[in-house]
């Protein structure tokens, strides 16, 4: 029972040391960025670590919001023994859709349709789905329509917080989004319109499509590519004269023509 209790808890310590790791800056003495270091260390994607982080927060959410005895004897990770707690991340990512104090509620339901056992990732899944279908917000966003981000309890939008972007596809509870680094699924938590006038939305889809053009490059240096962040971070629809200058400069340097 104790060495099945470390394997269930491995994806919870995992996290959990990342998280350490990134917010104490403990990778900075080999590696410039988490990112890099997840990769060269542990062949781990961002996007994997992200999960593993936001799982770990949503096993300690869950552990708080079980109702338990207090005389019942607890493990290593500070449990019950008659919790039934995640043992693979891949259990909890739906979970990252709802509110923290809805997650408890929502394991707890599918630990039930599991007939008291770990469920797996398909039936959270559709708890998941069930509770958001009865809490329904109407999605009133827009292709095209340029949205900030607002980064909450979501560890996979980390340091892109204010950050601009622009919808690209409008679904049920999310809106598929295009930002300065890539293409995203955001819940609709994460988004706030801007608010822009059809000719401030065209300003930023130009801008847009040079930053998309440029991130192409393979050969793109660092310090393009800081510009190319900074650009996405912008809280206007324009650019002043010295950042249309510094970008044309990138555009050409890189051999990119002007767009028409």
């Amino acid at each position: 029972m104790h060495l099945e209790r470390k394997v269930e808890g491995a994806f919870f310590e995992a996290g959990k040391a990342l998280t350490e790791l990134r917010d104490h800056r403990l990778y900075r003495s080999t590696h410039k960025t988490f990112e890099e270091y997840c990769r060269s260390r542990f062949a781990y994607t961002y996007r994997h670590v992200n999960y593993l982080i936001a799982g770990c927060l949503i096993v300690d959410n869950i552990k708080m919001g079980t109702n338990s005895s207090q005389n019942e004897s607890q493990d290593e990770m500070g449990t019950n023994s008659s919790q039934i707690l995640p043992t693979s991340e891949v259990q909890v990512r739906p979970l990252v859709k709802l509110e923290p104090q809805q997650q408890p509620e929502a394991w707890q339901q599918a630990v039930e349709q599991a007939g008291g056992k770990v469920p797996s990732g398909r039936i959270v899944k559709d708890v998941v789905q069930r509770i958001m279908e009865r809490t329904q917000v109407p999605n009133t966003y827009q292709i095209g329509e340029v949205c900030q981000i607002l980064v909450k309890d979501n560890p996979e939008l980390r340091g892109k917080g204010g950050c601009w972007t622009i919808v690209s596809a409008v679904n049920n509870f999310t809106c598929s989004v295009r930002m300065w680094d890539g293409e995203y699924t955001i819940g609709l938590k994460h988004l706030k319109s801007f608010n822009y006038l059809p000719a401030e939305r065209q300003q930023i889809q130009l801008i847009s499509e040079r930053i998309s053009r440029l991130r192409e490059n393979e050969s793109l240096e660092d310090a393009p590519s800081a510009m190319l962040k900074y650009l996405g971070e912008l809280k206007r629809p324009y650019l002043t004269e010295v950042e249309e200058k510094l970008l044309g400069l990138i555009e050409r340097e890189y051999g990119i023509s002007p767009l028409l």
